[in-house]
């Protein structure tokens, strides 16, 4: 997925600033570890800047420009938005984009100490970020739609990952979720992508959510699923509860949905430690604990 042809250094950056907002040249630039299609460099205290480095990374950041400034306002924890876009050039060749930091540490560099407060901060986020989405609103094929829909990539990681003894619990939780009625009510605002790593840390709860390239119109399921991958044990119970919109069947699709974004993190953390390419080490144990607690039990 990377373009190995463009080499993201903090001098490329420098000079990109330089060129086409010289403002904002003089602050201190340091590269942020991470990322999957953007490359981050934080800006001074207060921004970043984002280098696309896959093919679909422009679109994402495109989507982001579009639909942020619409969501942010009414979103109880900070979240990046766009403050310039950076044009093509002949040093880079793609679009870029300079968004406000959102201060703390990521989910899979931390932990959550405060479950109860973790709990009730995520409900009130997905509560305020669920609301009806406009006919223009994105969609994706690879997310956003009932579980059963995604059975070859569930089939495709779940025999990627070595599950040892759980391998038919985990089976029977996805099993479950396809199984399950689909969502009856309109598409609503979904974040898409909420895993350890796009989530933000401070002084031991939620502070901020990041990385909405995969926002779109779907089923809040695809969110839900944060109950158990995003939350330490026992945090997914008092999430339902004050989240309070969420019947049976959304609860047995997001826990599906969770099993699945489990084993993602999972090969995506052997892959690190394998040392392959897009490998994430500290994804794995992330995942692992994740699935722990999707096998827990439900909270039906």
């Amino acid at each position: 997925m990377n373009d190995p042809e463009i080499e993201i250094t903090a001098d490329l950056v420098h000079a990109l600033l330089q060129e086409q907002h010289p403002d904002l040249a003089g602050l201190a630039i340091c590269e942020v570890v991470g990322g999957w299609d953007n490359q981050q460099w934080r800006l001074g205290d207060e921004l970043a800047v984002r280098m696309p480095r896959t093919k679909r990374a422009p679109d994402l950041q495109r989507k982001e420009c579009r639909w942020l400034p619409v969501l942010a306002p009414r979103l109880p924890l900070p979240v990046p938005n766009p403050v310039r876009i950076g044009e093509p050039s002949e040093r880079f060749p793609k679009p870029w984009t300079i968004m406000t930091w959102v201060p703390g540490e990521p989910l899979d560099h931390t932990s959550i100490s405060r479950g109860d407060h973790a709990a009730d901060t995520l409900a009130g986020f997905l509560r305020a970020l669920h609301v009806e989405a406009p006919a223009e609103a994105p969609t994706s094929s690879d997310r956003g739609a009932h579980p059963k829909q995604y059975t070859d990539g569930f089939d495709h990681f779940f025999h990627a990952v070595a599950l040892g003894g759980i391998a038919d619990e985990v089976r029977a939780v996805w099993d479950d979720a396809v199984a399950a009625p689909e969502w009856e009510g309109p598409p609503v605002w979904v974040h898409g992508d909420l895993h350890p790593a796009n989530v933000i840390v401070s002084d031991g709860t939620l502070s901020g959510v990041i990385d909405f390239g995969d926002m779109l119109a779907g089923d809040p399921a695809w969110d839900l699923a944060a109950a158990w991958v995003v939350l330490p044990a026992g945090g997914a119970s008092r999430f339902f509860d004050v989240y309070a919109h969420a019947d049976e069947a959304a609860l047995r699709r997001a826990r599906g949905l969770a099993a699945l974004k489990s084993l993602i993190l999972m090969l995506m953390g052997q892959n690190g430690d394998r040392g392959l390419p897009g490998g994430k080490p500290t994804w794995g144990p992330a995942g692992r604990a994740a699935l722990d607690r999707v096998l827990q039990g439900s909270v039906m």
